[in-house]
């Protein structure tokens, strides 16, 4: 158990200082060098872990991914909501979602597979927007996928804006922002006038979501 443990964490560390590499210098000028020497471990370890820089990449990718499900709300529109803004809040407060979202739009990642965290986004959105439809949440016209990659497409623009602009630091703002001004288009105003759209909406999300963790998953979550 003890030596499991210990290839976890080796791991961990390894993705942790790819994710710090990746998200200061971005895929093409990353080396393997620099994150050896930034996770402190030898070249055989990572390669036990990781085959290549892509395979490194493609872990930072699905790191973004820490399963953190938000809670189940009466309105299914305020799940999209807080969806959105724990996503925000995790990019001001996650290095690991930082690199994997700089590297999902990297255009100079030329043989790294950058769909996947679009595509799992919009599986997500799409399910969301099913169900807000079927409790008579939507306008009659919404087609959820077509409004799914709407959504996550504008937040792929909005979070590049931010990140150029502020360092993430103004994110929540134009996030709730990006909400208020497309859910009008495919939400009853009756619907709308009880969602939260606040800026600080993904810090509450995140803490009321995490409350009954561990420090161990708690600290993976960090990363």
């Amino acid at each position: 158990m003890a030596k499991q443990d210990r290839a976890i964490r080796t791991r961990q560390a390894i993705l942790e200082a790819a994710a710090k590499v990746f998200e200061e210098r971005g895929y093409q000028a990353a080396t393997i060098t620099e994150i050896l020497t930034t996770a402190g471990v030898t070249k055989g370890a990572l390669y036990f872990h990781f085959q290549s820089k892509e395979h490194l990449a493609e872990g930072v990718l699905a790191g973004q991914d820490h399963q953190l499900v938000v809670p189940s709300r009466t309105c299914k529109v305020q799940e999209i909501v807080d969806m959105s803004a724990l996503h925000a809040y995790r990019l001001q407060t996650s290095p690991m979602v930082r690199a994997g979202v700089r590297l999902s739009l990297d255009q100079q990642a030329n043989d790294l597979d950058r769909s996947g965290p679009f595509l799992r986004w919009s599986e997500v959105t799409v399910d969301f927007l099913e169900k807000a439809k079927q409790q008579g949440e939507l306008l009659p016209h919404v087609v959820p996928s077509e409004t799914a990659d709407v959504l996550v497409g504008s937040f792929a623009g909005i979070q590049a804006m931010s990140q150029a602009i502020s360092g993430y630091r103004d994110l929540g703002h134009r996030t709730a922002n990006l909400m208020r001004h497309i859910l009008p288009s495919v939400v009853l105003s009756s619907v709308l006038a009880t969602v939260d759209f606040s800026s600080d909406r993904g810090a509450a999300v995140f803490a009321e979501v995490t409350q009954s963790l561990s420090e161990e998953d708690l600290a993976a979550i960090a990363s």
